[in-house]
């Protein structure tokens, strides 16, 4: 079921880089060649300990460079480091009108059409998957890859266990495995690799995982010099999930889906697991209205909730951060107290390939960069760590989201947050794993009570912990019909519904 996947990819020793494309071992940049270029682009300094470290620390420091483009470095400084680039919001800022949830009576067809397609081109091979998951868990207390944390409400699946039996239940229904395409980091790359082996995929498909890495932006001084964490390394970060998208096209990705004949791509994050992985409707629609890029959405918690506001503007569909959204904007109401601008984006979205290959046409992805000023540790022209105690480096972004006005098409689609929106950011609070299991629940409460077993409550929430394996139902209706082990939940106690 599709072709084996080379796993070579970022796994060499650090004197050579794979070039899965060109199927070529390229030789790290000669370091006579880097004395010359990274003065001509005002970084010659990066090298001013080079001579005092040992071999490791020398192949270490070219491997980092190496993977740089030094014109778009170059570039950036002028442009988004030694100034800052004024926010430029459109003229005429609408609110976006969604695909709703349930169609109305003009749309009935389209949708049942659309699931119709959805579930055709999964059956061709046409979709993967595309998981971004270079995060760590540090924020939740857990040292290792936010994918490994432990988050279902009784059998404590890892979130990368609840996207593989998601994922499996939709390739034993397509009649196909459907490819998987998993996003790390420089950070996690390893750890995540080995989790997944060490668990045996979760009985997914092997072949049909790609792994690969999401590059990497050096910090920059204010006036527009990289920053070294240490004598022989690049104060480095994520070049955010924009930056997926590159690294689709670097890391023979997209050429393994050309391969593959995958079409479409549905991409997702790491911290969502009421996330549908894949969504038959959504699939459809996206294919037969011709969009490039479509997204989910969900009515915003708040005015001011930290979520991405997708809206109008001079006619193009968008997303404008909540941070760049004006609050007049923001808080405006329909006359029965509704918010006008109430369309929040939550990292859901679909991708025709052909658009990605087009947005890296040229050797250079065709999305802005996004500029934060960050507190960031790092060394003195005498080599000694120095960690400031306010903003002192430029790291800059790119957001996937700023593809969408580049898409032909681009469609909104309107999901409900209880079925499909429920983050683990935080270790308390909101987006908190507290919150997230609790969602949970009240997910499989309603799929379990929609088929008729009783459920017991506690005010407005169950009193019981469950859970549905995706591999006995990824959506409400796949329960119906089904036998079940149980036909009243009792107070307090605890249900798993598995295969």
């Amino acid at each position: 079921m599709g072709l084996a996947v080379k796993r070579f990819v970022g796994e060499l020793p650090v004197q050579a880089v794979y070039d899965i494309r060109t199927n070529i071992l390229k030789k790290p940049m000669d370091i006579a060649v880097l004395r010359r270029k990274l003065p001509e682009i005002g970084q010659g300094h990066v090298l001013r300990f080079y001579e005092s470290m040992d071999s490791s620390g020398r192949q270490n420091l070219i491997r980092q460079l190496q993977s740089l483009d030094f014109q778009n470095i170059a570039d950036l400084v002028q442009t988004h480091v030694r100034i800052k680039p004024a926010i430029a919001l459109p003229a005429g800022i609408e609110p976006v009108i969604p695909f709703p949830h349930t169609p109305d009576a003009d749309r009935r067809q389209l949708y049942e059409d659309a699931r119709k397609r959805g579930g055709e081109i999964l059956a061709e091979g046409k979709v993967g998957a595309f998981l971004v998951a270079g995060g760590q868990g540090t924020r939740l207390g857990y040292e290792g890859p936010k994918g490994e944390y432990p988050i279902t409400p009784v059998k404590n699946k890892p979130l990368f266990q609840v996207f593989a039996e998601q994922l499996l239940a939709h390739s034993r229904r397509a009649g196909r495995t459907i490819p998987w395409y998993i996003m790390t980091s420089d950070i996690n790359d390893m750890q995540t690799r080995a989790f997944f082996h060490k668990h045996h995929f979760f009985g997914y498909e092997e072949e049909s995982v790609f792994f690969f890495q999401q590059g990497m932006m050096p910090a920059f001084s204010m006036d527009g010099r990289i920053v070294l964490s240490e004598q022989d390394s690049l104060a480095l970060s994520p070049d955010g999930h924009g930056g997926s998208l590159r690294a689709l096209e670097k890391s023979g990705a997209l050429a393994d889906m050309r391969r593959r004949g995958v079409e479409h791509l549905s991409y997702f994050q790491v911290d969502n697991p009421l996330v549908y992985c894949i969504d038959q409707l959504f699939l459809g629609l996206h294919e037969i209205t011709g969009s490039e890029m479509s997204s989910k959405t969900v009515p915003k918690a708040n005015a001011m909730e930290r979520v991405g506001n997708f809206v109008m503007g001079d006619g193009v569909l968008q997303v404008i951060e909540y941070s760049d959204l004006p609050e007049s904007l923001a808080t405006q109401t329909h006359p029965d107290g509704s918010l006008r601008f109430n369309a929040g984006s939550i990292a859901i979205h679909a991708l025709r390939v052909s658009f990605i290959e087009r947005l890296n046409e040229g050797g250079r992805l065709a999305l802005p960069w996004h500029r934060a000023e960050k507190k960031v540790p790092c060394l003195d022209d005498r080599g000694q760590l120095v960690k400031p105690d306010k903003p002192n480096a430029v790291k800059l972004e790119q957001f996937v989201f700023d593809a969408i006005p580049l898409a032909k098409n681009a469609m909104v689609y309107s999901t409900e947050r209880r079925d499909e929106f429920s983050p683990v950011k935080n270790a308390e609070g909101v987006d908190s794993p507290e919150t997230c299991r609790r969602d949970q629940i009240r997910r499989g409460a309603k799929w379990l009570k929609d088929v008729g077993v009783e459920i017991p409550y506690r005010g407005k929430e169950p009193d019981a912990k469950i859970e549905i394996s995706p591999l006995k139902a990824v959506v409400a209706e796949d329960l119906r019909g089904k036998t079940l082990p149980t036909k009243q939940v009792k107070a307090g106690g605890s249900v798993y519904i598995g295969e």
